[in-house]
């Protein structure tokens, strides 16, 4: 069963696979090559200007809070909310977070019995106006450094006057 023909065959189909391999894996370098390569200082050829230097003078050009805030949709603010509807409740109850039912004009870190972050406990003396609001809701994690809350923020400028709007109507 195992004569010296049969040896000679595996033998030389694992070195010739090995071999396969070996010239694979230098073809692949060759063609792929990781780490810069070229052995000289590169420089680029051209730049492509994205206007990222620009986006804040086009995003002031937009309409301001307040127009927005005049035309908001109370309606979609109460869709918008149900991304809120996980940690917030509107029954005067605290859950994850703190009630929202009469927040706008509200005085901040103003829930009994809530565990504020120290930031927001900072804050106490200020109170959740509509502009505040919209502050918070776009980055809450910059408007607060070291807030609990942990949502990433609204960056639709609609989606967030549509909700302070909606909010302003939960007493």
């Amino acid at each position: 069963m195992f004569d010296t023909m049969t040896m000679t065959k595996v033998v030389g189909a694992v070195c010739g696979s090995l071999l396969v391999f070996m010239l694979g894996g230098w073809a692949a370098s060759a063609l792929y090559v990781t780490g810069g390569g070229h052995g000289g200082e590169v420089t680029q050829a051209y730049t492509i200007d994205t206007g990222s230097d620009d986006a804040d003078e086009v995003a002031e050009e937009g309409p301001t809070f307040e127009e927005l805030y005049a035309s908001a949709d109370v309606g979609s603010g109460e869709r918008v909310f149900a991304k809120c509807k996980a940690c917030h409740r509107l029954d005067g109850s605290d859950g994850t977070g703190p009630h929202l039912n009469g927040i706008v004009d509200r005085a901040k870190a103003s829930s009994d019995g809530f565990a504020y972050s120290d930031v927001l406990l900072a804050m106490k003396g200020d109170t959740w106006t509509p502009e505040n609001l919209d502050a918070f809701l776009l980055n809450p994690k910059k408007y607060a450094p070291g807030t609990k809350m942990s949502f990433a923020g609204l960056p639709k400028p609609t989606d967030r006057v549509n909700l302070i709007a909606w909010l302003a109507t939960q007493e």
